[in-house]
């Protein structure tokens, strides 16, 4: 997909997106996911969140690729009702959940992800967060990404996205919403509310044209976010958290509302702790890098994140 769909707007774009995901085949899985994982641990990136759009047999060929990479994987298997391409989509929430299970039993690390509000409808929200629950995995859906999004979940529901998340029951300590760029003021403190968090893409978001982070309205109700490469379009974890103070620079006027110590959390403990792992692969520093030439060990955090690209890390 880089460089393709470049002139289009975000649904455009999801056009382009869909035909591609509609020709991908078991082996194209295997292969692509790898050579992409393989580019995310050389970048920093050494555990992942798959949220999988494409079928039971592509998600096992998903977790060979993690396998033969040695990244980290948690399988968000997504459920789609309605929406998207056919090979989205489950007939029934019972065989969604049929899915996850067997994926579990294959040994994969899951987690459940009903796409949007727009891809599963009330019913499957209620049964999807209460399986969640019931097993302890983690939660993730994309919600308050487009304005299109959110117009039409009023004119269906009489609520936005995280309001109907909230009202199925799916959001919690586990659940991670991905985007939130246009939730309001009580979508947010539903979030906080119920501890649930935000998976902020900066890159993508910057590339699709989703809007602004609310960086400042976040940090006020202590919800706590993470970082994801969401599209991989660029692949690089210290330019997600650049990208992410930049906003939050440009929309507060001052420096320094997220320090370099804050931002190297979001992009570690915090993208664990919504994937729901305890222990992931550490990354080594190149201090002798060229970007690196002259900073004191006190300045070293800084410079990674104001001054750095990826190339700067090897996998331990």
């Amino acid at each position: 997909m880089r460089g393709r769909a470049e002139g289009d707007d975000f649904w455009g774009w999801r056009d382009t997106m869909l035909e591609q995901a509609a020709v991908l085949s078991t082996e194209d899985v295997r292969a692509s996911y790898e050579a992409t994982y393989r580019e995310m641990l050389a970048a920093g990136y050494t555990a992942v969140g798959e949220f999988h759009y494409i079928g039971v047999e592509e998600a096992l060929a998903a977790a060979e690729a993690a396998k033969a990479a040695g990244i980290e994987l948690v399988l968000l298997h997504a459920a789609y009702a309605r929406g998207g391409i056919d090979r989205f989509r489950q007939d029934s929430v019972g065989e969604y959940l049929g899915e996850v299970e067997r994926l579990a039993s294959a040994g994969v690390r899951v987690g459940v992800a009903p796409h949007s509000v727009r891809a599963c409808p009330p019913d499957w929200l209620e049964e999807i967060g209460g399986f969640a629950e019931r097993e302890g995995l983690v939660l993730h859906v994309h919600a308050d990404e487009q304005p299109r999004e959110v117009e039409e979940c009023l004119a269906e529901h009489g609520l936005r996205p995280i309001e109907l998340l909230e009202r199925t029951g799916c959001l919690g300590p586990r659940t991670t919403i991905v985007h939130g760029t246009h939730a309001d003021d009580h979508e947010l403190d539903l979030l906080a509310e119920n501890e649930a968090r935000v998976c902020l893409c900066p890159t993508t978001e910057a590339n699709l044209g989703d809007g602004f982070i609310p960086v400042e309205r976040l940090r006020r109700r202590a919800i706590r976010v993470c970082i994801g490469s969401d599209s991989n379009v660029r692949i690089d974890p210290l330019e997600e958290l650049r990208e992410l103070e930049g906003t939050a620079r440009r929309q507060a006027l001052r420096r320094n509302v997220l320090s370099p110590g804050e931002l190297l959390e979001i992009g570690t403990r915090e993208g664990a702790a919504a994937l729901g792992i305890d222990e992931w692969a550490g990354v080594e520093v190149d201090l002798g890098h060229r970007a690196l030439a002259g900073v004191a060990d006190g300045e070293v955090e800084a410079a990674l994140v104001f001054g750095c690209g990826a190339d700067v890390f090897s996998s331990l």
